[in-house]
């Protein structure tokens, strides 16, 4: 340790300045305490050992300057007109220790021998803190591959920021988790959490959930409801599946990130936004921009920081971490084991469903195990001839959504062909009103004359 001794007894600080550097502390002597105080201005130390009455600054006056200066700096107050009080203030003040003269050198150099270990075991302590939190800082988030450790750095950097995040990647690699990290790392983590799947409402009803509504906005509406937007106010609102949401819907979504201010439907009031947006998807909305299914203008608003997350299949060495990570979570307190042979089958696995998919698979194989030890291949990768040994997921594979969207498309058109065009006729064919033959020829892009 740097240790900085004032007293302005010269034998007391001649000796224990020996016994010091013998023990492998490296020591400055001083003898007032204006000339303690400049040298703590000017140079760093670890430790400084000072008595109460001396020329100058007095120890007492020091300590608090001394600490002003460096609140981790060690300060062992040395004194021969010691009282209780006065040493029940100096610990108050940040003193580590209070020792009355005449004390024996030895005292002091096991004393300051002993914090310089504390130190080092501290600081050993943060190295490793340090290394593990390199490897899975977020919770849930396990992997030590070189493609997740570029998310945790993404991560790190982006939490400290406001900008909006999209957040790319294939079914169950963890966008929520990776939304909640930054969240909870950012300055906004004591503000809540809201997010929503644009996939899981259906389109008419999502902008109600987005804005919400005032009262009587239209029938039905007997209260006012504030909308998940609006509820995230001071927080973070996580937009999931951001793909799916409706074209006239991206257009309200772009002017409140624009503006920042919303109004519920049927409202006329103004409302400030105070939020953080982050995006989600699980397709190239690139792709979605050219085909123009999704606007441009918004694409770029939500776009500020991309983060990619790889798949299970492309994330070397992770298998076997997350398979440890799911056993401590599913196992409680019993321990099972993977065959070697078995984990290797699990590595040449494609996992279609990434993360997802593993954790199901080792939940049930924990729960499928009976009271054997080692789990069993059959309950930990799907065997069927569809999926053994890992034939990928084609890309364009297109989701049930835009399957059944396509297959409505094309009813209405040939209904409307059949009846001349003729909306009336076509919306009575078809089970619907005339207001909803509308609204899904505007949402799928079909033009038609009138009535």
């Amino acid at each position: 340790m740097r240790v900085l001794i004032a007293d302005d007894e010269k034998a007391i600080t001649l000796t224990l300045k020996e016994e010091l550097e013998e023990a492998g502390h490296k020591v400055t002597v001083t003898h007032s305490g204006d000339e303690a105080l400049h040298i703590l201005e000017s140079e760093p130390f670890d430790c400084l050992v000072t008595d109460i009455n001396m020329p100058g600054v007095k120890g007492d006056e020091l300590l608090r300057r001394a600490k002003a200066l460096d609140e981790k700096l060690v300060v062992i107050i040395i004194t021969g007109y010691g009282t209780i009080e006065s040493a029940v203030q100096a610990m108050k003040d940040g003193a580590t220790d209070y020792i009355l003269k005449p004390f024996v050198n030895d005292q002091i150099v096991r004393l300051i021998d002993r914090l310089a270990r504390m130190g080092a075991l501290e600081e050993e302590n943060q190295n490793l803190r340090s290394q593990l939190d390199e490897l899975s800082p977020f919770e849930d988030i396990v992997g030590s591959s070189e493609a997740m450790q570029e998310v945790f750095r993404t991560i790190k950097t982006v939490s400290r920021t406001d900008a909006n995040v999209l957040i790319v990647g294939e079914t169950g690699t963890g966008k929520e988790m990776t939304a909640r990290a930054i969240h909870n790392r950012s300055p906004r983590r004591a503000g809540p959490f809201v997010a929503i799947s644009c996939a899981a409402i259906p389109s008419t009803l999502l902008e109600d959930e987005l804005f919400g509504h005032e009262q009587g906005a239209y029938t039905g509406a007997r209260d006012q409801k504030i909308g998940r937007i609006e509820r995230a106010q001071g927080g973070t609102f996580f937009l999931d599946d951001i793909d799916d949401m409706p074209v006239e819907t991206q257009v309200k979504l772009l002017r409140v990130l624009q503006e920042r201010e919303l109004e519920r439907l049927g409202g006329t009031t103004t409302i400030p936004l105070d939020i953080r947006v982050i995006a989600a998807t699980k397709v190239d909305l690139k792709e979605h921009v050219r085909q123009g299914r999704f606007r441009e203008d918004l694409y770029y608003r939500l776009n500020v920081v991309p983060i990619h997350l790889p798949p299970l299949r492309e994330r070397k060495g992770d298998l076997p971490l997350l398979v440890r990570h799911f056993l401590a979570r599913f196992a409680k307190d019993r321990e099972f084991e993977i065959r070697p042979e078995d984990m290797e089958a699990m590595e040449a696995y494609s996992w279609p469903g990434n993360v997802r998919e593993l954790q199901h698979a080792v939940e049930r194989a924990v729960a499928l195990a009976g009271r054997a030890r080692y789990l069993r291949r059959a309950h930990l990768v799907d065997r069927s001839p569809v999926h053994k040994m890992a034939p990928n997921v084609p890309q364009s594979v297109q989701t049930l959504k835009e399957v059944v969207e396509e297959a409505e498309r094309r009813h209405i058109q040939q209904v409307l062909k059949l009846t001349g065009n003729h909306r009336a006729e076509a919306a009575r064919q078809l089970g619907i009103s005339r207001k909803n033959l509308w609204e899904k020829m505007k949402l799928y892009g079909i033009e038609g004359p009138g009535e």
